[in-house]
């Protein structure tokens, strides 16, 4: 999801216990491609800080309501990946 000039990713597997593998991915290489319809972005990933996960999951719960479904089947913190512009 848009977050002014950055995007947002929920790592949610649909509520897995394990975090999905592009996740992964992300944490060992951040700095990455992005392409957003014919645009194609250099980004850098970073998990979002405790302060701006409240209001993260707010906007992504009110884009699609499932989320706090897979939040309630998982015992892990689904993990909340900002990419910021590099």
């Amino acid at each position: 999801m848009p977050d002014g000039k950055n995007l947002v990713l929920v790592a949610s597997k649909g509520g897995f216990p394990k975090h999905p593998a592009w996740f992964h991915n992300l944490r060992a290489h951040p700095l990455t491609y992005v392409q957003v319809g014919a645009e194609r972005r250099r980004v850098r990933a970073r998990v979002a800080t405790a302060a701006e996960r409240p209001r993260l999951w707010d906007e992504a719960d009110a884009l699609w309501p499932g989320y706090a479904d897979y939040r309630a089947r998982t015992d892990r913190e689904i993990p909340l990946v900002v990419l910021e512009p590099a």
